[in-house]
């Protein structure tokens, strides 16, 4: 289910038929034996990472392997030479997500002698456990003066001393943070962007679903979620990290709910460590899909089983620090967490009002296997976002308590950058204010980023 925030006026849209809606059950998952005969290897990985991508991994010694390189070309077009449609392609899945209603065409595969695997999309167990961090605590002092005018969002960074951050020149400067979402309309032409687009602070823009170049006229949710982070709207709205660079990403298809929209996600993060982000943002999250037969159970939410999540804790291990939504389910049957927040390495986020209280909506922990989830929360209820119609308004959702977060960290970690990104997320939940004695909805509660930098200061980072 899309985090899309309560209360969200989105323009009238004619719902006619995607092609992510023709999908099932005609959706396959092709995955491959091997990499073998490509012109790219281990060796020469400029050919397929950006030196940004390469630096990341030099400064924190993550080898490249074999699931960096591409997926074989000769092998996808084998595919689509059958007959398939190609939908998705995964290098760390060794995969591709493929349509046709011709069924006889997936026994064809089958029989293709690099090709290991090919059934119907279905959910499938994948094993990933990365480590988990220790915890302390030290105090901190807010400032109460603003370097920065945040218009109605003082609230949503003043509640976690991001401002003293900010006051010290840390606003997201050399960050970069990509967005994977449903679309990001108008963020080309509306005031509170203008910042952003005249510094050259957006990178670029992918669409996953349809494959096109124009991530701006479909969805404004994305817009509204990168507003959180990346407005610069004097006297009406600044983000939490205004001064980083972005990358917009298209993964979801907002008027269908299929599991290929998972593969969507794998595509972006893939993409996301492919050009050297540094940090990952998603406020989608996955239970129910419109083919019943292939929604996910709460067992399923254990860190193994759905694809979104298990490409999150790759990413991690790729030195990337992944933040995602904790999701809207907290007062309805389903309740707890969607994929990908049952993420082991991301740091999940659930939502409070400016009060401190937490949002009937927020989703809530544990995960089946035991872990606390949502790991911190922020403002999620009465959030402030860019409107295309009234220049700001208010919303409600993880959707926005999750890249408030996801731009505080880009700030931190700015700060502190011989951090890993475990290391940051765990001075962010050392930092929060219930991380002695967390619970199911809060998590370890909400962080204090003036406590987490001189955390990281005292430990010499």
């Amino acid at each position: 289910m899309k985090f899309i925030g309560l209360f969200i006026v989105l323009f009238s849209i004619t719902l006619n038929l995607s092609f992510a809606q023709k999908l099932a059950p005609d959706t396959y998952l092709i995955r491959f034996k091997d990499k073998a005969n490509t012109p790219y290897s281990v060796d020469k990985p400029l050919d397929y990472l950006s030196e940004r991508a390469l630096a990341r991994r030099q400064k924190y010694n993550i080898p490249i392997t074999e699931q960096d390189i591409p997926v074989n070309k000769t092998y996808i077009d084998s595919i689509k030479h059958l007959g398939f449609d190609i939908y998705a392609v995964s290098k760390w899945f060794n995969s591709v997500v493929v349509h046709s209603e011709d069924s006889a065409l997936i026994d064809k595969a089958y029989q293709i002698d690099f090709v290991d695997t090919a059934k119907i999309l279905k959910k499938e167990k994948v094993h990933y456990k990365p480590a988990k961090p220790e915890k302390i605590v030290i105090e901190s002092k807010p400032d109460t003066f603003f370097n920065y005018d945040y218009g109605f969002g003082k609230n949503q960074v003043r509640i976690m001393n991001l401002q003293n951050l900010h006051n010290k020149g840390f606003a997201g400067q050399g960050m970069q943070i990509a967005i994977l979402d449903a679309g990001f309309k108008n963020v080309d032409r509306l005031k509170g962007f203008d910042s952003i687009r005249t510094r050259n602070q957006i990178l670029g823009i992918k669409d996953f679903v349809e494959r096109d170049s124009d991530v701006y006229r479909d969805a404004t949710h994305g817009m509204q979620v990168l507003s959180t982070i990346a407005a610069n709207y004097p006297d009406k709205l600044t983000g939490t990290a205004p001064e980083a660079k972005f990358w917009l990403l298209r993964t979801e298809d907002e008027h269908s709910e299929n599991l290929v929209e998972e593969y969507y996600w794998v595509s972006g993060a893939e993409y996301a460590d492919s050009i050297g982000a540094d940090i990952i943002h998603s406020s989608l999250g996955y239970n129910n899909f419109d083919d019943t037969l292939v929604s996910f159970k709460y067992s399923d939410m254990n860190g193994e089983i759905a694809p979104a999540t298990i490409a999150s804790d790759i990413a991690s291990s790729k030195g990337i620090l992944c933040v995602t939504s904790a999701g809207n389910e907290g007062d309805a049957p389903w309740k707890y967490i969607t994929s990908p927040a049952d993420a082991d390495s991301t740091l999940t986020v659930g939502a409070i009002s400016g009060e401190g209280m937490i949002a009937n909506f927020s989703s809530i922990g544990p995960t089946p296997d035991g872990r606390i989830k949502p790991e911190v929360v922020a403002q999620g209820a009465f959030v402030w976002v860019l409107n295309p119609k009234r220049g700001v308004t208010f919303s409600f959702g993880t959707s926005f308590s999750g890249p408030i977060i996801a731009g505080a960290v880009a700030c931190l970690w700015q700060a502190h950058p011989e951090c890993t990104n475990m290391e940051i997320i765990d001075a962010v939940i050392k930092s929060s204010d219930r991380y002695t004695n967390p619970d199911n909805e809060y998590g370890y509660g909400l962080p204090d980023f003036d406590k987490a930098d001189k955390y990281l200061k005292m430990r010499g980072k």
